[in-house]
């Protein structure tokens, strides 16, 4: 629980613009809040509400979220590693559901087996400030002037820009990735056989695994950096 508190507190913070996303997509407060627990997501929620705002369907839904959230499938991998083998498989689901980026990284970092009461205890404080911070963001931003709220809206762009600039800082690769994705999404919005025929959730969609493919084609990681 004391490695929780700072990542709860960010939590807090960060989950206040996902409210104000999820409100621009009609969602009260109950709803939100709901949906950041059992989401646990930030990336995943932002698109999540995006999809529900563009009307979009549940296959895209199901898509999007798949795409968006399957880093925390190679971070589940990596921590089935570090559990005992003795380990019961409902301890193993829990820990999977409340994988974040930031309690993958403390977990990590713990020396030798890891126990689940340790994921256990940061996410007791992360989950619950997440979702608080989310449904704060809805009451908030009902009460605020429009125009703040709209400003208040890009706190969430912040905090993807938080995760994407130092990697691509040291790996070109990704600079490329994230360069690429930046002007193709640009394209995608203003062209009209585009912008009018595919919605915005699948536009992400098609943008992530095309990109993705690509890169992973072109620059494929050899084993020995990917042990590393």
């Amino acid at each position: 629980m004391r490695d929780g508190i700072p990542i709860a507190l960010g939590y807090l913070a960060v989950g206040f613009t996902l409210g104000i996303a999820a409100r621009d997509a009609g969602a009260n407060a109950f709803q939100t809040f709901w949906a950041a627990a059992l989401t646990l997501a930030s990336a995943g929620g932002y698109a999540g509400f995006n999809v529900i705002k563009e009307n979009g369907t549940y296959l895209e839904m199901f898509i999007t979220m798949l795409v968006v959230n399957a880093r925390y499938l190679l971070m589940s991998f990596a921590l089935s590693q570090k559990l005992s083998q003795k380990t019961h498989t409902l301890h193993r689901m829990v820990l999977g559901f409340g994988v974040t980026d930031e309690i993958f990284g403390i977990s990590s970092a713990v020396k030798g087996e890891l126990n689940p009461f340790y994921n256990y205890g940061a996410m007791s404080l992360a989950i619950p400030a997440w979702a608080s911070g989310a449904a704060l963001g809805v009451i908030i931003g009902n009460a605020l002037p429009e125009i703040v709220a709209s400003a208040l809206s890009v706190g969430i762009f912040g905090m993807f820009l938080a995760i994407i600039i130092p990697p691509a800082k040291q790996n070109k690769v990704i600079m490329g990735g994230v360069i690429a994705s930046f002007v193709l999404s640009f394209v995608f919005s203003v062209l009209p056989i585009i912008k009018n025929n595919i919605s915005s959730g699948m536009q992400v969609i098609i943008l992530t695994v095309l990109i993705s493919l690509i890169l992973a084609f072109i620059f494929p990681v050899k084993e020995d950096e990917d042990a590393t």
